[in-house]
């Protein structure tokens, strides 16, 4: 006798009674379909003359073929179990089987859609024993420190590429320089960008429909500023500094014709270059040098223009005087600072870090430049001045810090890991070797699973290691920078 299956996407008015063995023939679908399945005429007596269903016949395959198909889904959504060595495979037959006369008024379709789904199921059951399912592949080694993992930030961005169209020439050249350490310190780096944004100011024309003070800090201004952040972090005294640009632009009267208003907001930035850092720094060089005694040892770290211009200031008063540059990776800033000593005759001692014990014990005064002076006293400068002040407390050596007003902040740092700038890691191993030698070290500690190398450009010094501090506004104890900004928000109200 021929088996046809039924498509589920075939009409429904289409569809013939399938056929099936004895026992498979419900008993309730009439004496006449029984003495079909038993008419000794044989198959081809049935084939040629198929019997058609009356709705309600029909009606009852329907729901049939919608419970086999709901118990299908049922068994692909449950993951078979693994089955056990020694288990025999019948035993999903006969589990199987109740639920086959549970439904005992159901058509040969459903059992037929039962028995494929029953044996789809064991066949996956089947794979899932045989082939086991492939591992995931391991994640890649983490080469961040967690600790310091709130520091790390986008990439630095060291080309112009994609760079947004409102970024000025001047400034996406001073990024560059910074992201490569063309340009280093913060005062350079406060000054370059004051400077570029002379040239932003003064090639910028205000939109028909707005006025000057409303559209050039928020659609013009802060497209540069938002470029030099990418390709570094800005400084404490670039921070200051845009303060104070935005807050000459809100002061500007919308009435002013913008010839006037950019030639005012030009002459603003030369006054605070000139005032806050050009004059600052000269004043400061005078009061510092005057502390160092002829026959002195001086000891310095990494490289501040501030300290350089006291150091030359000595000498060039005629204060003879020695001077030990301690020096650390991976800028190796002291080396430029050895180099401008040395070529200006003041005898010069260069050693690396590992040696500042012994250093700072043949040393008689210490002077140290600044990244910023916090409002607690602490300094915040390269990473490294807090070993060697911390030795300077020890021997009782006294630490001088040269320090403009631009760089204070009214910020609290306890420590340096809540604030400071993670440099890539690369950086850091950059200078061992050369050659095939870096190329192995570089990538020996890439591929080492739990290795991480940490590239921090700042710490923090407690403000007991520090004797005094040098500004333009006089020499005062590191507990006094509260004091010198009460003075500077005094003075920029009064302006």
């Amino acid at each position: 006798m021929e088996n046809t299956n039924m498509s589920p996407s075939s009409p429904l008015p289409s569809i013939v009674a399938p056929t099936a063995p004895d026992s498979a023939i419900p008993a309730r679908d009439g004496p006449m379909q029984a003495a079909a399945a038993n008419s000794p005429s044989g198959p081809d007596t049935q084939a040629a003359a198929p019997k058609k269903l009356s709705g309600a016949e029909l009606k009852k395959l329907k729901q049939a073929e919608k419970a086999a198909k709901r118990a299908a889904k049922k068994s692909e959504a449950t993951p078979p179990p693994i089955q056990q060595p020694g288990e025999q495979p019948g035993k999903q037959k006969r589990q199987l089987q109740p639920q086959q006369e549970h439904g005992g008024s159901k058509s040969a379709g459903q059992a037929s859609s039962l028995k494929i789904s029953a044996k789809s199921t064991q066949a996956s059951r089947r794979a899932s024993v045989s082939a086991p399912a492939p591992a995931a592949p391991p994640s890649g080694p983490k080469k961040r420190v967690g600790l310091f993992g709130h520091l790390y930030g986008n990439a630095r961005r060291h080309t112009i590429e994609n760079a947004p169209k409102e970024v000025h020439p001047s400034v996406l050249a001073l990024g560059l320089q910074m992201s490569s350490y063309e340009v280093c310190g913060s005062t350079a780096r406060c000054v370059g960008m004051l400077q570029a944004f002379k040239s932003v100011i003064k090639s910028y024309t205000t939109p028909q429909g707005t006025s000057l003070a409303r559209h050039l800090t928020a659609h013009h201004l802060s497209p540069q500023i938002e470029f030099l952040k990418a390709c570094r972090p800005i400084s404490i005294s670039m921070g200051n500094s845009i303060r104070f640009l935005k807050d000459q632009i809100i002061k500007i009267d919308p009435s002013v014709p913008e010839p006037i208003a950019k030639r005012t907001l030009v002459a603003a930035i030369d006054t605070f270059l000139h005032e806050r850092i050009s004059a600052a720094d000269t004043v400061i060089a005078q009061a510092a040098s005057a502390r160092i005694l002829p026959g002195e040892t001086i000891l310095t770290f990494a490289k501040s223009s501030l300290v350089l211009k006291t150091l030359l200031a000595a000498h060039n008063a005629g204060t003879s005087f020695n001077v030990i540059v301690l020096d650390s990776k991976p800028l190796f800033e002291g080396r430029r600072m050895a180099k401008d000593l040395a070529a200006a005759g003041i005898p010069t001692q260069y050693m690396p870090i590992s040696a500042a014990s012994h250093a700072v014990a043949e040393a008689n005064r210490i002077f140290l430049g600044a990244h910023a002076m916090m409002a607690n006293g602490r300094l915040f400068s390269r990473v490294g001045t807090a070993i060697v002040a911390m030795h300077a407390h020890e021997h009782d050596v006294p630490v001088i810090v040269c320090c403009q007003s631009v760089k204070f902040t009214d910020r609290v740092a306890l420590d340096s890991i809540v604030g400071n700038e993670v440099a890539p890691a690369d950086e850091l191993l950059g200078y061992i070797g050369g050659g095939p030698a870096r190329e192995q070290l570089l990538k020996t500690w890439t591929e080492t699973p739990g290795l991480q190398v940490l590239n921090i450009l700042y710490d923090v010094t407690p403000a007991e290691y520090v004797k005094l501090v040098v500004t333009e506004y006089g020499s005062l104890p590191p507990s006094s920078v509260p004091a010198v900004l009460r003075i500077l928000e005094t003075a920029q109200l009064g302006m």
